[in-house]
């Protein structure tokens, strides 16, 4: 290819440009859809953020991370996997076009295992993505250039982050969310000491954000200023090499500038957020775990904000990185070691990222959110901090490791779950996602070649296949949707169904509410027929009730079966424990329907025990519901020992409260039997409805024992 400005490109070439720019695009739009999703999952997950609120956040600060501090200019060759000599201009020129190629080659290479990934809601590296792509043409040009390109110390530290990242981001979460359910979940008053405890856990949240800020997302801007001699770098970013931990020194680890600037905007930010929470309004909830997770809704939304902007400001240029490339090469001709970044290519990336975040960005989000582990606020902060600091020490020059973001906070989010102990995280999900980070250098790098070797440097075998690749990939990708988001449910109003997906065990909850409903009109007809009242309209809307029951139970197996909720539990365990609570509103209904075959027996005192009874069932229902809702706040509150140990206490009082059943119904059987005589099949009639309504505080004892294994959990 002969030198010389775009002008002169020819037609083909134009036809070039126009082609791998569509496989910037598509490539910026894989980056949105998993790389971008996994880092607002736990804010999804959470409900820290909805859908909706997500999309936007994700899109303004992605930009502006993009726009702002991204750097002007960026490395040809990405994370130093090719070792290209520069000085060397003739073996440089000799092989820019096939390197432009290359990098085509990689860039389709790294989004196809992307889409790929996506499709089923795996979380992977677009960094280990691209890595991988460029290892692959690596070995193709080495072979065809008769040199040696590859880097293989820098691919070694690759492999190395898939197991020291998530390794140390998970145990940075664990112990974040350890001290938080030390400190403030396990408080008498979880709430109250949330509201002063928050400010001082946010002083050492916003130290490291800030630094990481500093020395991830606006090393850009700090060097386009250093560049135009604003300020000295050496005063701001960490040294490059053979630094030092003094921060006076010139070349600090932690410059001593950094350090001033994340300490006072860290006690700006904590003040802050203590005036906030001190005059914030809950509306109304009652306090508790409820109150604690509003809170640290404020900190999960300013981390999955940093998240964004960081991420814009850094993993943009695994998209437009390789595509200025291509640019320059058609530019100029030639190769350089770094060029200039386009305004209109940052755009080109950056609207990419939003539409992929948009359209497919839910998957990823809801395998980070729902199916690893349940998160909440608190659990999505610690994941969130987690895997800000264990990026922000990978970051330093005494490491220089290149981590995922993506694995680190994968495995942020596995340490929030075992601090809720081993069942509480679903390794069959974890180990698939850990299957697909190992394939991710091969299934790239393979993919390069075979792309590589079919079109080569021939701009007309490269008009050919890439477009057939990309119809068939756009083909692949609309046959088989399913359906379960599309855009506008993405950006729907903030208070839809996905925004706000309830989880198993509010669910759970739901149903024994309608199990309650169902008794309560059971009893309401006991005592109206014990009172000599018609009880046929209670009679009918316990079998109402009791068919609305049945409604929510199927709700909830069609969910855990179409994997529409994550039970993390144990699918089964859950399952068995519906059906249990189902047979208190069965047994409830068939005391209805029993009252519906005659009247009952006409002793006075048998009636009165009969009510005695139905206080009695009623003691036991009402406490079992209480335990059930106690569950769901187990649950909310990370598996806290004094959650469990108040579950334990409520399902104590329900077994209690049977036993007082029991105790009243072998009373009223042995009246019914002894003063039958005259009437022997009213007191037998009587003596089935006793039995029913014990049966009825049976099932409630059954039902709260099998809640026994939260407990001991």
């Amino acid at each position: 290819m002969e030198s010389g400005p775009l002008v002169e490109l020819t037609g083909l070439m134009w036809l070039v440009l126009f082609v791998s720019l569509a496989v910037c695009a598509y490539m910026a739009w894989n980056i949105g859809a998993n790389d971008v999703a996994n880092a607002m999952g736990t804010s999804v997950g959470s409900r820290a953020l909805t859908l909706k609120q997500a999309v936007i956040i994700a899109a303004i600060f992605e930009f502006a991370g993009a726009m702002i501090a991204g750097d002007a200019v960026t490395d040809t060759v990405r994370k130093g996997i090719l070792v290209v000599d520069f000085d060397d201009r003739e073996m440089v020129d000799a092989m820019s076009d096939d390197l432009m190629y290359g990098f085509i080659a990689a860039m389709m290479a790294a989004a196809l295992w992307l889409t790929t990934a996506t499709r089923y809601g795996l979380p992977v590296s677009t960094t280990h993505s691209i890595i991988g792509g460029i290892v692959g043409v690596g070995l193709v040009l080495e072979v065809q250039h008769g040199t040696s390109l590859i880097d293989w110390e820098v691919v070694e530290k690759v492999a190395m982050s898939w197991v020291a990242s998530p390794v140390m981001g998970g145990l940075f979460a664990f112990f974040t969310f350890w001290i938080i359910r030390e400190t403030i979940l396990e408080a008498p008053e979880p709430e109250a000491r949330a509201r002063w405890m928050a400010p001082i856990l946010a002083i050492p949240t916003f130290f490291v954000l800030g630094l990481a800020l500093q020395f991830k997302a606006l090393k850009g801007l700090f060097k386009r200023l250093d560049r135009s001699d604003f300020l000295e770098s050496g005063d701001w970013l960490p040294a490059d090499e053979a630094g030092v931990w003094n921060p006076m020194e010139a070349n600090a680890w932690f410059p001593i500038n950094s350090l001033i600037l994340a300490l006072v905007v860290s006690i700006i930010a904590s003040v802050a957020l203590a005036y906030v929470l001190r005059n914030y309004d809950f509306k109304g909830e009652k306090d508790g775990f409820h109150g604690v997770e509003r809170i640290f809704v404020w900190l999960q939304v300013i981390a999955a904000a940093y998240v964004a902007f960081a991420h814009g400001a850094n993993d943009r240029s695994n998209a437009i990185g390789p595509m200025a490339a291509v640019w320059d090469v058609l530019e100029t001709g030639t190769l350089a070691s770094s060029v200039p970044v386009p305004t209109w290519l940052v755009l080109l990336g950056s609207a990419g990222i939003v539409i992929g975040v948009v359209t497919w960005g839910w998957r990823v989000m809801e395998t980070i959110g729902s199916k690893i582990t349940d998160i909440t606020p608190t659990r999505g902060f610690a994941a969130t901090f987690g895997g800000a600091t264990t990026v922000l020490i990978f970051s330093m020059p005494f490491l220089a490791v290149p981590v995922s973001t993506t694995h680190t906070l994968v495995g942020a989010v596995v340490g929030v779950g075992l601090a809720g102990g081993a069942k509480a995280v679903d390794f069959r999900v974890f180990g698939k996602i850990i299957a697909s980070w190992l394939a991710s250098l091969p299934a790239a790098g393979f993919g390069s070649i075979v792309f590589y070797v079919a079109v080569g440097s021939d701009p007309i075998k490269l008009l050919i296949v890439i477009p057939i690749a990309l119809g068939v990939v756009g083909y692949v990708i609309w046959n088989t949707r399913d359906g379960e988001i599309f855009v506008e449910d993405a950006l729907s109003d903030a208070g839809s169904v996905d925004g706000n997906a309830p989880t198993h065990f509010e669910l759970f909850h739901t149903h024994a509410l309608a199990v309650e409903k169902t008794v309560e009109h059971m009893l309401t007809a006991v005592s109206s027929a014990a009172d000599g009242r018609d009880p046929s309209k209670h009679i009918t809307a316990t079998v109402e009730a009791e068919l609305r029951a049945d409604e929510v139970k199927n709700d909830i197996r069609k969910r855990i079966g179409s994997g529409q909720i994550s039970v993390l539990q144990g699918r089964d365990e859950l399952l068995r424990m519906l059906s249990r609570q189902d047979r208190i509103a069965d047994y409830a209904q068939n005391v209805a329907e029993q009252l519906s075959f005659r009247e009952l027996f006409t002793d006075g005192e048998a009636r009165n025990m009969l009510k005695e009874m139905a206080g009695a069932v009623s003691k036991t229902t009402s406490l079992y519901e209480d335990a059930v809702s106690q569950l769901k706040e187990v649950a909310l509150s990370g598996y806290t020992k004094a959650g469990r140990e108040r579950l334990g206490e409520l399902i104590d009082e329900v077994n209690l409260a049977e036993h007082e059943a029991d105790l009243v119904e072998s009373r009223a059987a042995a009246y019914v039997f002894s003063h039958g005589d005259d009437a022997p099949l009213a007191a037998m009639h009587m003596y089935r409805v006793l039995q029913r309504m014990d049966d009825v505080a049976n099932a409630c004892e059954k039902a709260a024992n099998a809640l026994l294994s939260v407990v001991y959990n």
